[in-house]
Parts: structure tokens; sequence; C-alpha cells
């Protein structure tokens, strides 16, 4: 059965996820990268889209601008590790619930996963295509100085994904669950 969130998340969507599950995401989708959330938890500057109970992307979209509409030609994923140190933050700032980027994140967003009831999850590499059809429209874009990749965008999806949980809100890491499976084998070589 597929699994379809709709923002705003509540505690109760997040979590009776776990590391490994596959979900969709449908509402409103933001997204922020580096300079994003160093602006939001470093300089304080609160975007204009309310992020509680929202759902992040770590990515830096291809837009075009027609007239005074913008529109996504593609979007993936960002790796999120380069996030670690603002996440915490930004997750207990915004009261986002779902972060979502490549790769994974560690122990300060894991906590803060746990804390603030929220997840990590992973949209594919490669799929920046896939993503940019799952965009319905671009609601709004500011933060445009920072350029058009770390931009603001808050963007109109539906079932956004696939999107595979990699942090839960137990603190269970998929990728530190997976480098532990790995090292043991090779230890057994």
């Amino acid at each position: 059965m597929k699994k379809i969130l709709t923002t705003p998340l509540r505690d109760d969507d997040i979590i009776s996820l776990r590391v490994g599950d596959v979900v969709y995401l449908s509402g409103t989708l933001v997204t922020a990268r580096d300079s994003g959330h160093k602006r939001r938890v470093m300089e304080g500057v609160i975007p204009s889209t309310d992020l509680k109970g929202g759902a992040v992307f770590h990515a830096g979209p291809i837009t075009k601008k027609t007239g005074d509409k913008y529109e996504i030609v593609a979007i993936g994923p960002t790796t999120s590790m380069r996030m670690e140190k603002y996440e915490s933050d930004f997750i207990s700032l915004t009261g986002a619930k779902m972060i979502i980027g490549k790769g994974g994140m560690g122990a300060n967003t894991t906590a803060a996963c746990v804390r603030d009831k929220a997840v990590h999850c992973v949209f594919p590499g490669g799929c920046a295509v896939v993503g940019a059809s799952e965009v319905e429209e671009v609601v709004s874009a500011e933060w445009l100085d920072l350029g058009m990749p770390e931009a603001f965008y808050t963007l109109k999806v539906k079932e956004f994904g696939p999107l595979i949980v990699s942090i839960d809100t137990l603190g269970n890491n998929l990728y530190d669950q997976n480098k532990k499976v790995f090292n043991q084998r090779k230890q057994q070589k």
C-alpha cells in the first residue's frame, strides 16, 4: 500500500514511521540549503511560509521564470550532511516535521528527530526530472539574493517521492545501522 502524507504533518503522522519505510508527500514542500539554514538559524530571518508541521527539501532547484511565476525545471536532492550543523536548531525553530535530502545526517539531527518528533527522508539522487513532475506549482520564491539554488521556494506537490525514511522519531538512523553491518561484514572476511 502506498503511504501518502499530507502537510501540515502532525506527530501522529510521523511517530509510526520507521527507517526504511517509503512514503510520498502531498501539500507544501519548501527548499532550503546551506545559506537558507544559516539565514534562519544564525541570522534569525523568518521566511513567509510557516514551517510548523512542514517539510523541507535540501535541494537547489533549476527554475524558469515566466512573467511573475516560477516553474521548476529540475529538482534533485542536495547532500543533507552539509546542513548537519544547523538542522537541530532549524527543526526546533521552525517546527518542521520532515527533512528531505540525499545521504544521511548525524547525531545532532538524529537527536532533534527524537526530541521534536521529526523524520529525515532520502529522495533518490538522479531523479530531478521526476521530482519536477511532482511539483504542481511554485507558490512563492524568496531570498532570491542567495542565488537560484539557495533561494527559498515554497512548492505545492502531489505524491512527491519516493521518500525513504532514514532517521525516525525513535532515533534509528538507517545510515548508521548500515555502516555497522558493512563494517561487521568487512571484519568477517
